[in-house]
């Protein structure tokens, strides 16, 4: 379908290749590479790591990588095609993450930066479900949350058509715990994106 969220959100990355690198670097706070430091520290080296919405593969699958056997994904083919030219040492896929069909048991570690706002809502439940059962027992999981009660928004983002989806912190928490993982961190930080204020719940969660 033309107005598919999936398809709206690999076509925008597409044209965001290079744009969307820039873009990054100039986030002002941005946890990411903090919350990735205390994902790390819990894995042992050569730990299999699934990094979903991979983009570019700068900076974290090219951090990851440097301890860990990654396996990146993400649905956009032109930000997959540049991964493979920055991070060569990884396995990357095109992929839209709410069809993955991965083996139970499959990581130690499943990170997902800046991607489940991509995620329709209605979705959400089912894919952390999924998430949990692709770690091993003692298996670590991070992401990053919107935190607006936003069932679906279709708009112009960096110059293009984008999708975002988000449930608030408390109900990302639910989600979490229901999908059998236990929190160990949980912590709302405000970024500046374009001078503009933007607020991300970060969760550090671990499968028994």
């Amino acid at each position: 379908m033309a107005d598919d969220p999936g398809a709206i959100v690999g076509r925008g990355y597409d044209a965001l290749v290079e744009r969307y690198l820039e873009w990054t670097d100039q986030t002002d706070n941005d946890p990411r590479m903090r919350f990735l430091a205390r994902f790390a520290a819990e894995l042992a080296d050569g730990a299999e790591v699934l990094e979903l919405g991979c983009g570019a593969g700068v900076p974290a699958t090219a951090r990851l990588s440097q301890r860990f056997r990654v396996t990146g994904v993400d649905v956009s083919a032109a930000q997959i095609e540049r991964a493979r030219s920055l991070v060569p040492s990884a396995t990357l896929m095109v992929a839209d993450i709410g069809e993955l069909d991965l083996a139970d048991g499959s990581f130690d570690g499943v990170a997902a930066f800046y991607v489940l706002g991509h995620v329709q809502r209605k979705r959400l439940d089912t894919l952390l479900g999924r998430i949990a059962s692709w770690l091993r027992p003692g298996g670590w999981f991070v992401a990053s949350f919107g935190v607006a009660d936003e069932d679906g928004w279709t708009g112009d983002w960096l110059g293009v058509p984008m999708f975002f989806s988000s449930f608030p912190p408390a109900r990302n928490r639910e989600l979490v715990v229901a999908a059998g993982l236990a929190i160990v961190a949980d912590e709302l930080v405000t970024a500046a994106e374009d001078g503009s204020a933007v607020t991300f719940q970060w969760i550090l969660a671990c499968r028994s």
